[in-house]
């Protein structure tokens, strides 16, 4: 290291499984370079393809650095500076007047997971004290996970699962449901160690995908039909005879009711559900019989649909049965932020009365007349939430006050009456927890933040001084949040203190190695695996594919350029990315007259979006497919895929539904220079 250099240890804020450790090289108070921290167990000094653009990022030049007042019409995107102090008046008078005349409730704190840091972002549901004392609605995070979650929780007692640095012990690993190479990369050093050793890797995805193509087996299976093929993989096992009975005994409840559900699909019928050959289903059904231990690695995309929650609640059967939770390398793994205790105190105890909870997937129904401020921070909704162009017709209204704290002026700023600007990831403090592995990270400032640029904590505590509330929780520091983050007494956090993480980085959880989380019972009351009641397979609505105006299923799939809409803006990555893209099926496009590079349109009775089509069998007949990510004002058309998607939920915890759509493709007429929100499904 260079004299003068400092080495700065951080962790990557975004919505990923692997939140990696980095180190930030700062020469004169400027970052000059970053890269993965390579004495991280996980991390091993690889970033993704998008997070080693970050500091060219957070230097770019369309950054927010200072307050801004909205000057023209809402959407025009049109503003002026104004200084903290004149934004926090205007806030105030606005946010007093306000609860003064239609109460608390009438605010949305809409929380994102644009950070899922526990200071900064919506693990530690960043400001939510300060949304208390004033009893504003509560936000309900549900854009994610929580179909899956709640299988999961219902199933095994919490959604944590298998620690995947173990995916190394497996003999047999399904890829189910997920893009590893994509989406959480450094899971695939610990797959390549498995087959180094002689494990067997099938991706089961709709989508032929970087990982489907690196696996050795890859099941094109309809969308939203896991349950369906999982229940009849379980009728295998039992034809071989090969359930662990002693597990089923001594672990789990309910057995007699699910094995009676489980013979209701032999591979025959699961063939004729999931469009995959009965003879793949039977052949992967006797490898799961016989190869322990199989570890599952299925992750947020598999639950996105109708029946997302019995989706999960199949597939984490399968280890159930099978009894590889007794066995390191056996399992599920989804999440593991189930096996993080920490002590979130959000402070419930400052509401005055119980409020309402309004749903962040539910955007265009919740903004009615009673929602006079909406409050948008580590979110983009306009670019992110379903049903586009209705959400549109909602932030139009100038009476709901809109104040958006944020780092780049993307669709949802443009509706902004108030714009504050926010810090990035290398200019605050913050504490993570990986959702794909067993370690808490620790972000440690390196810089200074450019401008007039604060971090959602301090915007909070400024905010409350200057409305004059005293609750004293109001003002803690961003270190003493995080002490009380760590004080949960949970012997995880035995010797974890913020002293400690600051130093070295990052600290794995008090947890064996190699770590069986189940392997001695399951956290539900019973203290065994339940298997539930009910219908084990709940049909997608794609299962209506090829009837009515809207005969296709659309999959709105991760990006490999962009992270949500993070880094939608970056011109290097937005190059990459090729712009829209639909992938069509060869069939479906001759039907409909696409060839190759020809523009289309995608659309349904909600709206549409253009794309440039990829004529593939990368999709099935009946599938196509479009990434999410794009911004809607730097896109043909002005729309993006979230244009089609249906504001509708899963059949557990209220789940998104994105990839459970269904729409029609046609050669796109010339544009015609009409607002997007003016678009018809006919244009």
């Amino acid at each position: 290291m260079a004299l003068g250099e400092l080495r700065v240890l951080g962790a990557c804020p975004l919505d990923c499984p692997d939140t990696c450790s980095w180190v930030v090289t700062v020469r004169d108070g400027e970052a000059v370079g970053m890269r993965g921290n390579p004495d991280h167990p996980y991390t091993r000094g690889a970033l993704c393809v998008k997070v080693n653009r970050y500091l060219e990022h957070a230097g770019a030049a369309d950054r927010v650095l200072h307050p801004m007042r909205r000057v023209g019409p809402k959407g025009s995107g049109r503003f002026e500076r104004i200084s903290w102090d004149e934004a926090l008046e205007e806030i105030s008078v606005r946010l007093r007047a306000i609860v003064e005349e239609h109460g608390g409730e009438a605010i949305w704190p809409y929380l994102g997971t644009g950070t899922l840091g526990y200071l900064q972002g919506c693990e530690g549901v960043a400001g939510r004290r300060f949304w208390n004392v004033l009893g504003a609605s509560r936000h309900f995070l549900n854009i994610c996970s929580t179909a899956g979650n709640t299988g999961l929780q219902r199933t095994n007692g919490t959604p944590g699962g298998m620690d995947p640095e173990t995916f190394a012990l497996s003999r047999l690993i399904l890829l189910w449901g997920t893009n590893t190479l994509t989406s959480g990369h450094h899971l695939w050093k610990f797959v390549q160690e498995a087959r180094a050793a002689g494990a067997h890797v099938v991706a089961i995805d709709p989508i032929r995908t970087r990982t489907a193509e690196q696996a050795d087996e890859h099941l094109q299976i309809r969308p939203g039909t896991d349950a369906a093929l999982a229940l009849g993989l379980l009728n295998v096992v039992l034809s071989e005879g090969a359930e662990d009975r002693d597990h089923l005994a001594e672990r789990t409840n309910g057995w007699e009711d699910f094995r009676a559900e489980i013979l209701k699909y032999p591979p025959e019928r699961v063939a004729e559900i999931t469009g995959l050959p009965a003879s793949d289903v039977r052949a992967l059904g006797v490898r799961l019989a016989h190869t322990r231990p199989t570890g599952i690695r299925a992750t947020m995309g598999i639950q996105r649909h109708a029946g997302g929650g019995a989706a999960m609640r199949a597939i984490a059967a399968i280890p159930g049965v099978t009894g590889d939770w007794r066995h390191p390398g056996g399992g599920v793994a989804y999440s593991t932020s189930g096996h993080f205790h920490l002590n979130i105190d959000t402070r419930d105890d400052l509401l005055a009365a119980p409020v309402r909870q309004l749903t962040m997937t539910r955007l265009a129904e919740g903004l009615d007349e009673s929602v006079k401020c909406l409050w948008v921070y580590a979110a983009n909704p306009m670019g992110s939430t379903p049903d586009q162009n209705r959400v549109r017709e909602r932030l139009l209204r100038e009476d709901l006050f809109t104040v958006v704290m944020e780092q780049f002026p993307t669709d949802t700023v443009d509706y902004a009456d108030i714009v504050l600007p926010a810090t990035m990831q290398v200019e605050h403090t913050d504490l993570h927890a990986g959702y794909g592995h067993m370690y808490l990270v620790w972000n440690e400032p390196a810089v200074e933040p450019p401008g007039e640029c604060l971090s959602t904590t301090e915007t909070f505590r400024r905010l409350a001084r200057h409305m004059g509330l005293t609750e004293p929780s109001l003002y803690d520091s961003d270190l003493e949040l995080a002490e009380q983050l760590l004080a949960s007494g949970h012997p995880s956090l035995d010797g974890i203190t913020v002293d400690r993480l600051r130093k070295e980085g990052w600290v794995r959880l008090n947890v064996a190695r190699p770590f069986a989380p189940f392997a001695d019972g399951f956290p539900t009351p019973s203290g065994r695996l339940e298997f539930g009641s009910g219908p084990a397979y709940v049909p997608p609505h794609t299962a209506l594919a090829g009837e009515g105006p809207y005969p296709l299923a659309l999959l709105t799939p991760a990006s490999h350029t962009f992270l949500n809409t993070v880094f939608g803006n970056n011109p290097e990555l937005l190059r990459r990315s090729k712009g829209p893209r639909v992938v069509v099926n060869p069939e479906d496009a001759a039907r409909r007259g696409l060839s190759d590079g020809d523009r289309a349109r995608v659309f349904n009775a909600n709206g549409g979006f253009e794309a440039v089509v990829e004529v593939s069998d990368r999709v099935r007949p009946g599938v196509v497919a479009s990434t999410k990510g794009h911004w809607r004002k730097l896109s043909a058309g002005g729309s993006t895929v979230n244009a089609v998607v249906d504001e509708r939920d899963a059949d557990m915890g209220r789940g998104a539904v994105y990839h459970d759509n269904l729409v029609e493709v046609a050669p796109c007429a010339p544009c015609d220079g009409r607002e997007p929100a003016t678009m018809s499904e006919s244009t």
